[in-house]
């Protein structure tokens, strides 16, 4: 990004602990004077949230990977233009919960659309925009959905459509996001989502303090 402001991104299978920790970090940087807002994805305008509420209830259990995949970037392309980039024009820090790389993950690499075909659709939608900072909590996919089930059981809004996936398609989301990584290491921090929330808030501290130090 060109802009002043600094966007980072949140990624992971679900039931990795994004939420707790995206909520830790902007505390913490709001706490050393950072101007921050939170991206939600899907969701974070008002058309994003009607979208949201297609992609992941667990009643839609037809919806079709191409039509998934097109869903994502339509919230996507809101968030961008009415959230984001208004934001980093501004200076201010965006903190994203997820972004284009959870697509490919899970649209690419889990659906078996294929990278490319997510990347076509990135071009238009998303118009340059990318994280400046991903962080990739990474768990085995067993512990992650275990825990996510149990934390959508006693949720105000049924969103666990994708938690009810096989296991096979969360290893392939898991492999996705390594590949992600091993072809923008630089970009893309792996953190050890394993450990107590404080072990890991402090994994993710460190990578980016260091960060914001060095831009």
């Amino acid at each position: 990004m060109k802009g002043k402001g600094a966007f980072l991104s949140f990624e992971g299978i679900d039931g990795s602990g994004k939420t707790t920790q995206l909520e830790r970090l902007t505390a913490h940087l709001r706490g050393l004077g950072r101007e921050v807002i939170v991206a939600q994805e899907p969701g974070g305008t008002r058309i994003g949230l009607e979208i949201r509420r297609l992609l992941l209830d667990s009643l839609n259990s037809d919806l079709k990977p191409t039509t998934e995949l097109l869903l994502y970037f339509a919230s996507r392309a809101q968030n961008i233009e009415e959230v984001i980039r208004p934001a980093l024009e501004k200076g201010i820090v965006v903190v994203a919960d997820r972004f284009t790389d959870a697509t490919v993950a899970y649209q690419g690499y889990g659906r078996g659309l294929g990278v490319e075909a997510v990347r076509a659709i990135e071009r238009f939608a998303c118009s340059g925009v990318k994280p400046n900072l991903t962080v990739w909590l990474d768990i085995d996919p067993a512990v992650g959905i275990s825990r996510a089930l149990y934390r959508n059981s006693s949720a105000d809004e049924d969103e666990s459509r994708m938690e009810h996936e096989n296991f096979d398609f969360f290893a392939k989301v898991r492999r996705g996001y390594q590949e992600l990584k091993q072809a923008e290491p630089a970009r893309i921090r792996r953190i050890d989502a394993s450990g107590s929330a404080d072990e890991v808030e402090g994994r993710i501290r460190e990578v980016v303090d260091g960060f914001f130090q060095t831009h």
